[in-house]
Parts: C-alpha cells; sequence; structure tokens
C-alpha cells in the first residue's frame, strides 16, 4: 500500500532517529494491521518514522524507530535481545548515495513495497523521494520486517532489519 502523507517533513535528518523496544503505540499516519500464520502485526508509519506492534499468543513485542524528543538511545548499528520466549534481532545501516542513485533507489524501493500485501509505503509532500517504507513476513518461524527512511537532501538511506521468533534451544 502507498499513500501520500498529510504531514510535513519533520524528521530530516537520519542521524535524529532513535531506537526503542516496549513504547506504547503512537500517533500514526498510516496503519497496515497483517495476519501472518497466527501473528498479528501492525506496521504503522509515523511522520518519517515507523513503529511495528506484534501480537502472538507467546506474547507481545513493539519496536520504535523514531525522532524521539527525550531519547537517549541513538540507533543501533544491532541489537539482539530476549523478550520473553522470544528473541529479537534488529540490524540498521545507513546508506549515502549520489543524487542520482538515490532517486533510482527510492523508485526501486517504493515499486516494491507499493503493490506487495505486506508492504506499506508513506511518500512525503515537496519530495518524491522523502519516504518510510516497511515490509513483513513470516519464515520459518519468524516474523520479519524491514523498514527504508529516505532522507533525499542528505542522500541517505536509512535500512533496517528485524527479525522476532521463538528461542532456540542448543542440544544438550
Amino acid at each position: 500500500m502507498l499513500t501520500t502523507l498529510k504531514t510535513s517533513y519533520t524528521d530530516t535528518r537520519a542521524a535524529d532517529l532513535a531506537w526503542a523496544l516496549g513504547r506504547e503505540p503512537l500517533p500514526a499516519l498510516a496503519v497496515l494491521d497483517l495476519e501472518l500464520s497466527g501473528a498479528t502485526l501492525q506496521l504503522r508509519l509515523l511522520g518519517a518514522s515507523h513503529q511495528v506492534l506484534l501480537e502472538e499468543d507467546r506474547g507481545s513485542c513493539s519496536e520504535t524507530v523514531a525522532c524521539m524528543p527525550g531519547s537517549s538511545t541513538p540507533l543501533p548499528l544491532g541489537v539482539a535481545k530476549r523478550i520473553g520466549e522470544w528473541e529479537y534481532q534488529f540490524a540498521a545501516r545507513v546508506e549515502t548515495l549520489s543524487q542520482g542513485s538515490f532517486a533510482g533507489r527510492a523508485q526501486e524501493l517504493l515499486a516494491l513495497v507499493a503493490d506487495h500485501p505486506n508492504g506499506l509505503a508513506g511518500t512525503f509532500p515537496g519530495s518524491p523521494h522523502a519516504f518510510t517504507a516497511m515490509l513483513a513476513q513470516r519464515h520459518e518461524g519468524l516474523v520479519r520486517w524491514r523498514t527504508w527512511h529516505a532522507y533525499p537532501q542528505e542522500g541517505q538511506l536509512v535500512v533496517t532489519r528485524t527479525s522476532v521468533g521463538v528461542r532456540r534451544h542448543a542440544p544438550q
């Protein structure tokens, strides 16, 4: 699903993004509710940011990547945490692209997500390449999502990958 977000583009620097687990649902500009083999997933666009809410019989998880006033947790390169019975893994990277490469990559990502049944993307007024996009799937017992936060004025694309699933115990 592709939508034009009805807001000004405020998260204008990749470096301003922060990461948090366990936050309550924040006001969303666009939402996509998904059912993925027993897991309920809600993809939420928050301005140039995202929030994912996961509910399953084993528990719940909330991931937020956004400009959060007062947050002291900058966007980490990687996180591995236990959440109840789950293993949560998060990775982020920042790609810096030339103006021409950025435009091509933006078009490619928006095309990928716009027509995907588990995809949500929002573009911002003023720039066709200012967007946040999300794509989710369930594979081999894991719920996974990827996100892209585009900052065309900087030529930067923040890419995140998350997976959540039951911990595997090593054989004794």
